[in-house]
């Protein structure tokens, strides 16, 4: 895709790393209790709970756990009152941030996001200053050391199932669908046989901007630093890394 940032990249290689860290497990519990309270606790008609589901266990967390989550969607156990927030902003060399939050207190993390900004470079944003730059795709990756993969005949497969583009990297394969075509991309590829490292709906930069080298590692911080806050679930940016950037970086 002509606009995709690297940052999803960045953070596709660090994932397994990211895996380990304890908040994880609180991000992932409260992507399946809004996914519950929105289309309630069956992930059989919820495809957007069993997508968290998914994500859960391919995180390793326990079934207990992710019970218990989806009843607090559900109404059956207490919990917080959890709000979607979008937050937007800027990074270093004018990098175009949109972050998106669950939490039961938008003054906490409006505070908590201005520091990290400003410690890193950047400055948040008012409502809707970065969101026209983002666009929302269905997002599937395979992961080519996990599986031997005909890229050819996977190519030919998503598109006629309805993906609108595949990107090929050296070490994953992403495609990239419609919002409203990745359930059908998803199963039909499923039903084929592929096994995804990651499926998930995005938003996707629609242009990008240039990080130069002497600001690369001070971006991917505050993306990282973004990433760490146990309020944001997702961290979106159209920054542009060459490869030396993105390893001093990382």
């Amino acid at each position: 895709m002509a606009g995709h940032s690297k940052w999803s990249n960045i953070k596709h290689r660090k994932g397994k790393e990211d895996a380990r860290r304890g908040q994880l497990f609180t991000k992932l519990a409260r992507q399946i209790t809004i996914a519950a309270r929105e289309g309630g606790g069956d992930p059989q008609s919820n495809f957007r709970l069993r997508l968290a589901i998914d994500r859960a266990r391919g995180s390793n967390m326990p079934n207990d756990n992710i019970e218990r989550a989806i009843k607090r969607g559900t109404g059956e156990l207490e919990g917080d009152r959890l709000e979607e927030v979008i937050y937007e902003g800027y990074g270093p060399a004018g990098m175009a941030v949109m972050l998106e939050a669950l939490t039961d207190n938008r003054n906490r993390t409006a505070s908590d996001l201005r520091h990290l900004f400003s410690k890193h470079g950047g400055n948040l944003g008012e409502s809707g200053c970065v969101a026209w730059m983002f666009e929302k795709k269905g997002r599937l990756v395979i992961d080519k050391e996990a599986a031997s993969v005909d890229e050819e005949a996977l190519m030919l497969e998503a598109i006629e199932s309805g993906a609108e583009d595949i990107e090929v990297e050296d070490n994953y394969i992403e495609i990239i669908t419609a919002p409203g075509d990745f359930q059908a991309v998803k199963e039909s590829l499923e039903a084929s046989g592929y096994v995804f490292d990651d499926a998930e709906v995005t938003m996707i930069p629609t242009n990008t901007v240039e990080v130069p080298a002497d600001k690369a590692a001070q971006a991917i911080r505050l993306l990282e630093a973004l990433e760490d806050l146990d309020d944001i679930q997702q961290v979106y940016a159209n920054g542009d890394f060459d490869e030396e950037a993105i390893e001093a970086g990382a």
